[in-house]
């Protein structure tokens, strides 16, 4: 205990980080089978923000430290917009840090402004950190070169730098965090992709797909937004829609009114639905898949469907003619496996089961990296649409996404008669911003190869 008291705050926030880091492993091996479902899902939830808020401190006391303490002894301490200052940048951490809880808290059918504000909040916490460390190390870079040169840094520069660092920082944050929550505020682009495939019966030549993915109802996406996605939808007249995961943030009871817009989805030939790792953070995948049914959206849970000019069946089947069908299939998301959830898990064989090579077979995967395992099982696969990065969706999380993910925004040609298509996503994961990316709605149309 006496060495813990000794530990600077950064270092207990860090012990607190893997101290909860590691019951979450413990909760995942030992009492996944033990405990209720629902249960499971509140421990899990604040399993999960308590471990980022003990993250955060460390970056909470960085921030503190650069824009309020280093200023503390200047002249302007004493003042009273020194003070008011000193009670904003509380506030903001404070906000920043409550982003996490409201998604226990405070979600409905439609935002509160009180999350809204929390995850704006996070959002310009992580630009504002991510500057602040970067011209903490212009600065170091600067002194070293002036130390390797033989010049004397005056104790004025430096109080000048101590200055200038947080208010550099503070306006870059206020600009970029302006204009990303400006971005968001759009409506998502519809990018129009042309895709040829090889096999497609003629008949079926110039099929269109509509793409949507990484939806997030929850404490900052609601039910007016799903109406518009809807609406933009159903004006593109799609033959097909499909929605590639992480649809919700929260229970199926709860979201339930917020997402009764999609039963007004117009597509010739189905709307379609695979899960994504935030379906099973819900841990109420059973009750989304019946309320999914409800509104006409077919889950696909390790399954497939034939789908030829006219109609869509499942089975083996196929379309009115022998050939002239295409197979659409879809994965439960690869998080399944991690989180021992009952009952799911990636099943390549049984998803793909009478999807035979002579035919055309899009696959719905919810991650890039359950894409590239798929291929690498099935490299016959035609086409296959994923979700899962938002393409990085804020500065400079979007280097992050762009590294851990085998593919990671937009059309890639694998092989000769293979395709990979990752959506950026339809809205946005808490934080209402987007830097460096754009929601999406893709439409998809699928030509045949010559």
């Amino acid at each position: 205990m006496a060495i813990f008291r000794q530990l600077s705050l950064g270092a207990k926030a860090a012990l607190a980080a893997g101290t909860v880091f590691v019951s979450m492993i413990v909760s995942r091996s030992y009492l996944t089978g033990s405990l209720e479902l629902k249960a499971w899902h509140w421990l899990f939830r604040l399993q999960l923000a308590l471990f980022a808020n003990s993250l955060m401190l460390i970056g909470s006391l960085y921030i503190w430290r650069s824009t309020v303490s280093n200023l503390s002894h200047s002249s302007a301490a004493e003042s009273a917009c020194f003070q008011l200052w000193k009670m904003a940048v509380v506030a903001f951490l404070a906000l920043a840090h409550s982003s996490f809880f409201t998604m226990l808290f405070l979600v409905a059918e439609e935002p509160y402004l009180f999350s809204l504000a929390a995850y704006a909040c996070l959002g310009a916490y992580i630009i504002m950190l991510f500057f602040l460390c970067t011209l903490s190390g212009m600065e170091q870079a600067y002194q070293l070169v002036a130390w390797r040169s033989g010049r004397v840094v005056s104790s004025l520069d430096k109080a000048r730098k101590l200055a200038l660092r947080p208010a550099l920082a503070v306006m870059v944050t206020t600009v970029l965090s302006v204009a990303g929550l400006l971005n968001a505020a759009q409506p998502p682009a519809v990018n129009t992709v042309q895709v040829p495939i090889h096999q497609l019966p003629p008949s079926m030549n110039n099929l269109k797909m509509a793409l949507l993915s990484d939806i997030h109802l929850g404490p900052t996406v609601g039910k007016t937004k799903m109406e518009m996605f809807v609406r933009m939808v159903n004006m593109l007249q799609p033959d097909v829609t499909v929605i590639v995961g992480d649809l919700c943030d929260s229970e199926a009871s709860v979201l339930r009114t917020a997402v009764a817009p999609l039963g007004q989805l117009h597509s010739r030939l189905g709307t379609y639905f695979v899960t994504g790792n935030h379906e099973y953070y819900t841990s109420d995948v059973s009750n989304w898949f019946a309320l999914l049914e409800s509104l006409n959206v077919r889950p696909l849970h390790n399954e497939n469907v034939k789908i030829s000019a006219t109609r869509a069946q499942r089975g083996s089947g196929g379309g009115d003619g022998e050939d002239d069908w295409i197979c659409l299939a879809g994965v439960d998301d690869i998080e399944a496996d991690i989180l021992h959830y009952y009952g799911h898990g990636m099943d390549l064989v049984k998803a793909l089961d009478g999807c035979s090579p002579d035919h055309t077979t899009i696959l719905l995967a919810h991650q890039p990296l359950a894409a590239k395992r798929a291929l690498q099982a099935r490299p016959d696969i035609n086409l296959i649409l994923s979700g899962h990065t938002h393409a990085g969706q804020i500065f400079p999380l979007n280097v992050a996404a762009y590294l851990l993910n085998p593919f990671f925004a937009g059309l890639y040609q694998v092989a000769q008669t293979t395709f990979v298509y990752v959506s950026p996503g339809t809205a946005h994961y808490g934080i209402p911003m987007r830097l460096g990316s754009r929601a999406e709605i893709t439409e998809l149309i699928l030509q045949r190869a010559s």
